[in-house]
């Protein structure tokens, strides 16, 4: 099966699993980016999304020049903010027909994955949503809490 991995990333721990995730598989990577980049201070971010997030606005995301017909295999990684998927990629999914494919979800926060699993599952409804993976980082922090064993045989099994 052809495999892509999708991820939005703000902190960088999504972006570092994507990248362990990619070294193992060999697969192709596609970063999802906003066009209005987020602020670098966190608080202005925490303001502005809580804000918006009752709204379900969705933001605007860079064009992607990358044919996803030619994959049968997305493996999504997303930051959970609000107990949710990040805005920027339920933009993605919202936006792109993944009728037929296997999404194989992934989710970095620190402890609080809410529903992002099943919302993924909504927002991909004639897809085959596989059971997702939630790797805990310690707050506002790099460090992992889910051991890094789990995370690998993880990766395996992809």
């Amino acid at each position: 099966m052809n495999k892509l991995i999708v991820y939005f990333s703000y902190t960088n721990n999504t972006r570092m699993i994507a990248n362990k995730i990619k070294e193992k598989l060999e697969c192709d990577i596609l970063e999802i980016k906003t066009v209005i980049p987020y602020s670098q201070d966190y608080e202005t971010v925490v303001n502005d999304e809580q804000n918006s997030e009752a709204s379900n606005h969705l933001p605007e995301i860079q064009k992607i020049d990358v044919d996803l017909s030619k994959y049968d295999e997305m493996i999504i990684g997303t930051p959970v903010w609000w107990y949710r998927p990040v805005p920027a990629i339920r933009t993605f999914l919202s936006q792109n027909n993944l009728s037929g494919k296997v999404i194989k979800p992934y989710a970095t926060n620190a402890g609080w994955l809410g529903k992002t699993f099943q919302e993924i599952k909504m927002l991909c409804p004639n897809s085959e949503v596989e059971e997702g993976m939630n790797i805990v980082f310690e707050s506002y922090s790099d460090k992992l809490v889910t051991k890094e064993q789990e995370i690998e045989n993880w990766i395996n099994q992809l």
